[in-house]
């Protein structure tokens, strides 16, 4: 029988921007059976995850934790601070920023959405007059989006605070980092962020099914003049329980705090900095990479601006069907998955075909990504898509330090 050969045996590589690739340590701690939920070893263990996330997000105040996916943080982070007919405003640089400002909108809470488009970060100059406006302020809260996974820029958010103080406008800073925690540097406290939202799916290294509100004090004080909060979202029992089962409103995530106890091991033994370094230098390779294709071939970096790019995943153009075709020979013949272009293109427009996006987050070191990387250098080939040559010297001359 006559079939077509394949490269793509063996171990298959997810490089989309989340679910990221699991470690193997997360996955064996996952393997296990059902463990007691009242008492015992989960229980201890539970409390020492705790300070160890608060650790990632650097934050000294509190967190609480949901069994959800992000769009579960977006709606608890704003269940507990904002009423019906009360006032948010998005500066959306994406997808996402829309995605939880729709959220906000099913809330009963009215927003102001100033886009800034698909491929810039907000500008703060536009943001400052937009505040200054609200001479009532009639804001409650300006959500931001760190990381927007579409469009892979990241934005500025001490700047944001900044704008804020300098203004005098009390409007809480809520923060999606969702794509960023673990990835690029983010400091909660310093930054003066009052909430932020995550998920475990992404730099955590963890199977989606966990995600996180981190807030302070000026948060919570606005919580306890919330004239009421949906029992299950409310995160003053999770965050200061009283027994152990209202860290979670019920039944705890068993096998997915196991998996994060080992996540959280890996990030605090490399150390959040190295971290943050490690995935700056990946990061950096991939771009020298596709600087070099783009020399002479359709390939473009969403975001021109190296400083204003995500360390977490790299959002890219190769015009349609490229994009498409790229993705499904990469797939089908080597064993790679790239991830699709998202809020670039509506999906029945051609031109959704001609985008798409690296995620290099969480469990990746300088052989995946060379891999990666090599990858699409052979898709590129077998496709006849033009692209400039030197790319895999010009990452390898990054990951060496040269």
């Amino acid at each position: 029988m006559n079939k077509e050969s394949s490269l793509a045996q063996g171990r298959e590589y997810l490089a989309i921007p989340g679910p990221s690739v699991i470690p193997d340590v997360v996955l064996q701690a996952m393997h296990r059976p059902a463990p007691n939920i009242y008492a015992g070893a989960l229980v201890e263990m539970t409390h020492s995850i705790v300070p160890d996330l608060k650790r990632v997000a650097r934050t000294e105040h509190y967190v609480a934790m949901y069994i959800s996916n992000g769009h579960g943080a977006w709606e608890a982070a704003l269940s507990n601070v904002l009423s019906p007919g009360e006032t948010v405003y998005v500066p959306s640089t994406g997808r996402f920023g829309q995605g939880w400002a729709d959220m906000a909108r099913g809330l009963g809470i009215e927003t102001r959405v100033q886009d800034f488009g698909k491929a810039s970060p907000f500008d703060l100059e536009k943001v400052r007059e937009t505040l200054s406006a609200d001479k009532g302020h009639e804001i409650k809260a300006v959500m931001a989006t760190h990381v927007d996974t579409s469009s892979s820029v990241r934005n500025d958010i001490a700047g944001l605070r900044r704008t804020l103080d300098e203004i005098g406008h009390p409007a809480l800073l809520m923060v999606d980092c969702i794509a960023s925690l673990g990835c690029d540097p983010f400091e909660m406290d310093e930054w003066g962020v009052d909430v932020m939202v995550a998920g475990c799916q992404k730099g955590l290294m963890v199977p989606p099914g966990m995600s996180f509100v981190f807030f302070n004090d000026k948060a919570d004080e606005v919580r306890t003049q919330m004239p009421r909060v949906s029992r299950y979202w409310d995160w003053t029992p999770r965050a200061k329980p009283k027994e152990f089962y209202q860290h979670f409103g019920g039944t705890a995530p068993t096998h997915h705090l196991y998996g994060l106890r080992a996540a959280l091991d890996l990030i605090h033994e490399e150390g959040v900095e190295k971290v943050w370094a490690r995935h700056e230098r990946l990061a950096r390779a991939i771009w020298a990479a596709c600087d070099a294709w783009s020399s002479e071939g359709p390939l473009r970096l969403n975001i021109t601006d190296p400083g204003l790019r995500s360390h977490a995943v790299t959002a890219l153009q190769l015009g349609a069907p490229h994009g498409t075709a790229l993705r499904d020979w990469l797939s089908s013949q080597v064993g790679l998955t790239l991830g699709i272009g998202l809020g670039m293109a509506e999906p029945g427009d051609p031109a959704w075909h001609g985008f798409f996006r690296l995620g290099h987050m969480g469990h990746i070191n300088g052989q995946m990504i060379m891999g990666l990387l090599g990858g699409i250098e052979a898709g590129m080939c077998a496709l006849d898509i033009p692209h400039g040559s030197g790319a895999l010297g010009a990452a390898a001359a990054v990951i060496a330090g040269r």
